[in-house]
């Protein structure tokens, strides 16, 4: 009986918000296919110019990505708080870089997922400029990489 009562309580919380409940972070990247490692190259060995990525699911349901540079360079941490779909190829999310350690930022990300590829198309500081835009890396004004599904 209490079950029903919270699923009624439930039922009308949600109607009285008109929104539906948020998808998972975890369950929209796998929806999106987004666990596993990814590179520019995936034959090739991570270097800054074939960064490897790779994005795991905690048991606690927290989403975790690494980019490893390779052996001469300290392992970017980001952890993702929200994500939300914005089309069918788009992921909007918000991150922790490098959680915990004096360079902590807070960012938003967008992704463009189609097929095995990922490519980073937004990015800003939480109190900072633009960085990516459109796709394109704002400081270089070169395009940010396509990254392939390695597994």
């Amino acid at each position: 009986m209490k079950r029903w009562q919270a699923m009624l309580v439930y039922a009308a919380v949600a109607a009285v918000s008109g929104a539906a409940p948020a998808t998972p972070t975890n369950e929209l990247f796998q929806e999106f296919g987004l666990f596993g490692i990814w590179a520019i190259d995936c034959s090739a060995p991570p270097s800054p110019g074939n960064p490897h990525v790779s994005i795991a699911a905690l048991l606690s349901g927290d989403v975790l990505e690494e980019h490893n540079l390779g052996a001469d360079y300290a392992v970017n941490h980001y952890r993702y708080l929200s994500a939300e779909r914005i089309s069918a190829d788009q992921l909007s999310t918000q991150v922790i870089f490098q959680a915990g350690s004096e360079g902590e930022e807070r960012q938003t990300l967008v992704f463009r997922i189609r097929g095995n590829t990922r490519r980073t198309m937004f990015n800003q500081p939480e109190s900072g400029p633009v960085r990516v835009k459109d796709g394109i890396a704002l400081a270089s004004g070169s395009k940010t990489p396509t990254l392939m599904k390695c597994d």
